[in-house]
């Protein structure tokens, strides 16, 4: 028998290509306009007339606005005399504080102040990586900040309740940021430290109570620091402009979500009395406008009370404008729904979770998520519908923009505050609209 004699291998040596040079781009600035604005005869056309459209459009509003403008005048006739056909700024510049506070006492103005900043310092630490429990932050601020506020903004010696929820909120701010100081600087928080000590005697919840005692222990020398403290009452007609735009707007836009939640999933349940009664909630609020809503929340809501109670009008707007943002919402968290595949459900189900927690856990993050741009487009659509209640009386931005009109001093204008008005939504539409497209890509970032 022949003797095969087996093949030699031998390892190849791996010899790199050498790296391509960089795509160098010599278009620059006018290259780039040309290939993007003049690269055919029927581009350049299209370019040169949109260019001269902007320029007669924006062309005679700059004249108006800004050219031709009066900045400086004690009367809108001063301005018609300086300017006639120029814009007369100093009407708005004068009911500058009428139209972000309203009617609020000037010397009490701080108070509005301290809410506002008090609520942003509460979210500051949502913007930061490192923080941890951001859900349980946000929901925080959901639930405790609105007594904070409510006990600055509208006051009185009367309202003791108030001012013990408020001081617990303050205190859990303190909290707060002093557990986020701690962590940063690689310490146990106060909570953490009273949980060992708690754990010696009870074991079971010890985590809790000793958080629960530390606030507890932070609350009690906030209450008798500002006891003496009396803040003068401002009722709730007094209040206007944007600072009732923020809080009717803020209000309904958190309580939009959760409301139109409930709504869709008692439209999906199987319960016939939750289903139909969520059907007739979401179809008889969607086929009326929003006006309708708030006439009908002003002349009916009070008739559901006994007559010793007495609503202002605040409270009954807030109340149909919530209904009526959770209506749609209802629909727009239903069509998210509807996205998921039915194979999660399966899922859920054979691992065995409920009900609540399968919807909690694992579908509605799902859905909420892919419905981020319809949500925000509803928030932007509620926020600037807000201006309605100017209708049934109260001192918006919008009314009291009208109230400039009627000025003795100011008798007549009316385009300036409008516009100065559309900028400020604009600002407002346009950084929630912003936001949400920084979400969304964080969240396809974090899939």
């Amino acid at each position: 028998m022949d003797n095969q004699s087996t093949p030699k291998t031998e390892l190849l040596e791996f010899i790199p290509q050498p790296s391509r040079p960089p795509v160098i781009t010599t278009d620059g600035l006018i290259g780039s306009l040309k290939k993007h604005l003049f690269s055919n005869i029927w581009n350049t056309l299209l370019t040169i007339s949109v260019f001269t459209l902007l320029f007669m459009l924006i062309k005679p509003f700059l004249e108006w606005a800004v050219f031709d403008a009066v900045w400086s005048a004690a009367n809108r006739r001063e301005c018609l005399n300086a300017s006639p056909d120029g814009a007369c700024w100093p009407g708005v510049i004068d009911w500058v504080n009428g139209l972000i506070y309203g009617r609020y006492p000037g010397d009490q103005q701080w108070r509005v102040n301290l809410g506002f900043g008090l609520g942003l310092i509460w979210l500051v630490p949502l913007a930061f990586k490192q923080v941890q429990q951001k859900i349980l932050i946000a929901l925080s601020a959901i639930i405790l900040f609105p007594f904070l506020a409510n006990y600055l903004f509208l006051g009185g010696s009367d309202h003791r309740f108030n001012y013990i929820v408020a001081c617990v909120a303050l205190a859990y701010l303190l909290i707060l940021y002093v557990n986020i100081a701690l962590t940063s600087l690689g310490h146990k928080t106060p909570g953490e430290s009273l949980e060992l000590l708690i754990g010696r005697f009870y074991q079971k919840r010890a985590a809790l109570l000793g958080r629960l005692l530390f606030w507890l222990i932070v609350t009690v020398p906030i209450i008798f620091t500002f006891r003496n403290l009396t803040l003068v009452l401002v009722e709730v007609d007094a209040w206007g402009g944007l600072f009732l735009t923020l809080i009717i707007s803020g209000f309904s836009i958190v309580m939009a979500l959760p409301i139109g939640i409930l709504l869709a999933l008692g439209r999906r349940s199987h319960m016939p009395v939750f289903k139909w009664l969520s059907i007739c909630i979401i179809e008889l609020v969607r086929s009326v406008p929003l006006i309708t809503v708030l006439f009908m929340s002003v002349t009916m809501l009070p008739l559901f009370f006994p007559n010793t109670i007495q609503l202002n009008k605040l409270a009954q707007v807030l109340v149909a404008v919530c209904v009526f943002a959770g209506a749609y919402m209802a629909e727009t968290v239903r069509g998210g729904l509807q996205g998921i595949p039915p194979g999660q459900f399966e899922a859920a189900k054979s691992v065995g979770l409920g009900y609540w927690y399968t919807m909690a856990f694992i579908i509605l993050p799902q859905a909420l998520r892919a419905m981020i741009p319809n949500i925000v487009t509803s928030f932007i659509s509620l926020f600037k519908d807000t201006t309605l209640v100017s209708i049934i009386g109260l001192f918006d931005i919008m009314l009291m923009a009208r109230n400039i009109s009627i000025d003795k001093n100011w008798l007549g204008l009316h385009t300036e505050p409008l516009i100065a008005i559309s900028i400020l939504f604009f600002v407002f539409c346009y950084s929630m609209s912003q936001y949400s497209h920084r979400l969304e890509k964080k969240l396809k970032k974090s899939r």
